[in-house]
């Protein structure tokens, strides 16, 4: 499929006329500004130009802004200096329980490509192996939950090991000079630490349990600029559907926008979800699952509700 044909499946001219029509009800923004990190679907967005090309004939201007991780990008967002972005499951657990002014657009099932990684000479071989070692990840992040579920699937509790929070271009070091024994991580690092830093992988996170990755916007651009989410819902949804029948295309794209090596993001890319939906009850099921457990744990100060911040388009 040549870019155009792409660029099809998501700015036609019946959507861009009935996106026309639905603005003019709401206020219309000047400029979308939208967090990613170094994987996923917003990566092959970019790439392509396809949110610019939908929305630049609208007068509408769009801004990237990169993210090592979705804790400082929830960040971002709840202060309004970012109206969506993509982030795992954790994220917005954390800040929906700080009170942080976001919503859950859309959903994205996680299949592969994050997990826990040990050097590959370590002596750890099971989850119980864990017991009393130093598991570097991302405070809040999405492999924060993949350590908690994990322990859990072997009897053991979140007492039972050293967490040491990093973030990723952090943890990545720290695990290659055997600072930390273990490694909980998404992709592309956790494709880096398989390949490039002496990792083998004790555990895939679907071993474990269900994930999701979500599509967060601003409470405020929800409000305001309805119609201009949705769209920019569907174009990310249509580069997810390309994304799935191009992954050699795909992974040169992450590799252009992001700098990290082509043959680390093939790999990546070749085992990676890029289907992009609603958030369904299933979704909302399990991330309500994720908000417990914290809770329970004490590492979030009071239980939540995730359906309460649920988007749902008053216009559909």
């Amino acid at each position: 499929m040549q870019r155009r044909d792409f660029l099809k499946l998501s700015v036609g001219t019946a959507a861009t006329a009935a996106f026309a029509s639905r603005a003019n009800a709401q206020s219309t923004p000047k400029e979308i500004r939208i967090g990613y990190q170094k994987t996923g679907v917003l990566v092959i967005t970019r790439q392509q130009a396809a949110l610019e090309k939908h929305f630049t004939p609208l007068g509408i201007d769009v801004k990237w802004i990169e993210f090592s991780s979705g804790p400082p990008m929830m960040e971002a967002m709840n202060v309004g200096s970012v109206d969506f972005g993509a982030v795992g499951d954790s994220p917005p657990v954390f800040a929906q329980a700080a009170g942080a002014a976001i919503v859950y657009a859309a959903g994205q099932p996680i299949t592969n490509g994050q997990g826990i990684l040990v050097p590959k000479d370590s002596q750890v071989r099971t989850i119980a192996d864990l017991k009393g070692k130093r598991i570097g990840f991302t405070k809040g992040s999405s492999a924060h939950n993949i350590v908690v579920q994990t322990l859990e699937e072997a009897g053991l509790t979140y007492a039972d090991i050293t967490p040491v929070y990093l973030t990723p271009p952090d943890a990545g070091p720290a695990f290659a000079n055997g600072s930390i024994e273990a490694w909980a991580i998404w992709d592309p690092y956790f494709a880096i630490g398989e390949t490039k830093q002496n990792g083998r992988i004790l555990i895939n996170s679907r071993e474990v349990t269900k994930t999701n990755s979500f599509y967060i916007a601003n409470r405020e651009f929800a409000r305001n600029h309805g119609a201009v989410l949705q769209q920019i819902v569907d174009v990310t949804t249509a580069a997810g559907k390309w994304a799935e029948q191009h992954r050699d295309e795909v992974a040169k794209s992450l590799a252009a926008i992001t700098g990290v090596p082509l043959d680390i993001q093939a790999v990546a890319a070749n085992r990676a979800n890029f289907v992009v939906g609603p958030v369904t009850d299933e979704i909302v099921a399990t991330q309500q699952g994720v908000a417990d457990r914290f809770y329970k744990l004490g590492l979030i100060p009071k239980p939540i509700v995730i359906r309460d911040i649920v988007w749902r388009n008053p216009a559909a």
